[in-house]
């Protein structure tokens, strides 16, 4: 039976991942920050179905002793870097903090698998903000990068930690760039969510308004639970090796509101406030990502469109705080 062991497993990603790998009969191991034990209805929400299959394991991403010692006990032959900072936005008033979770934490899982576990197999969750203000449209693996936050800053050097133990220390360990990726278990603050939580709140009579900034602003959504199986793939490949992971198409903002809303039943400009607040750190190219190698290499492309993908968020929402008005 295959050990994996997973940083950040209670996240979106991670729990979607456990879930697969799961079906696939491995043993699945996460490492998670003390504090989610204190509160594991809350920080387990996306686990619990599966917590009574999987073995946790408490500690800090900053802290070397921690991996270490979580990375011995487990012994993986598949190790998923997943955790981390995310807000991207927020990096750039918590520029210290990003860097030292997002870098260390890395650092310190490629560290202590090249001392325990060198055979290993290593998934690095990268992103398409390492991108930042590309020269060219889409993004391919060669495109030049040039991020404009902390957070693409820590995981641009992620990824060159990532590439430099597969090159110096023969470490099978591959890197997803990750484009933006949504589902029901995506975090509140991000633009989707906050959509879908919101259309579904006023159709219950919860909630009356929804602020947003530039509704022109475009993405490359896709769905959490088909970019999980590219990293899988990834590490069932005999070499390790960089992969955009994307839709290949973009959506805006404006498009995310209308479908929410249409599949409420409801006119969202009855309802939106327009918040200048929001969005002013615009891209100056459109970013989407070209999957053609994921495609070529792995078999993997994205397969659910933006449509199913927000309905799918807010059936889940109507139905989360419809149960929640009722209790």
């Amino acid at each position: 039976m295959k050990k994996a062991f997973i940083t950040g497993i209670s996240g979106q990603d991670g729990s979607y991942l456990a879930e697969l790998l799961l079906s696939h009969g491995y043993q699945v191991h996460g490492f998670v920050r003390r504090m989610a034990d204190e509160h594991p209805e809350h920080r387990f929400g996306h686990l619990s179905q599966i917590l009574d299959k999987i073995q946790l394991h408490y500690g800090s991403l900053e802290s070397f002793p921690s991996i270490f010692a979580a990375l011995e006990k487990t012994r993986p032959d598949e190790c998923y870097h997943l955790g981390g900072y995310s807000q991207v936005g927020s990096s750039l008033e918590e520029e210290f903090a990003v860097t030292q979770i997002n870098i260390l934490g890395i650092q310190n899982v490629l560290s202590a698998m090249l001392l325990l576990c060198p055979k290993a197999r290593l998934f690095f969750a990268g992103s398409s903000e390492m991108f930042g203000n590309a020269g060219e449209t889409p993004q391919t693996e060669h495109t030049p990068f040039n991020p404009r936050s902390p957070y693409g800053i820590s995981k641009l050097t992620g990824y060159f930690l990532t590439k430099y133990y597969r090159e110096r220390h023969g470490l099978h360990a591959s890197c997803g760039i990750l484009y933006n990726h949504e589902s029901p278990r995506r975090g509140a603050s991000f633009v989707t969510r906050k959509i879908t939580t919101h259309a579904a709140q006023i159709k219950l009579g919860i909630r009356d308004k929804i602020g947003l900034g530039n509704l022109e602003a475009r993405r490359d959504w896709g769905h959490s639970r088909e970019y999980v199986r590219a990293m899988w793939l990834m590490l069932q490949q005999d070499k390790p090796d960089d992969y955009v992971i994307a839709s290949g198409t973009t959506h805006s903002v404006r498009d995310c509101l209308e479908i929410a809303f249409d599949y409420c039943g409801l006119d969202p400009y009855k309802y939106l406030e327009t918040d200048t607040g929001i969005g002013k750190f615009q891209d100056e190219v459109l970013m989407v990502g070209d999957p053609a190698k994921a495609k070529q290499v792995l078999g993997w492309e994205s397969t659910i469109d933006f449509r199913a993908l927000i309905q799918e968020m807010v059936a889940h929402d109507l139905k989360y705080y419809a149960a929640r008005v009722s209790s």
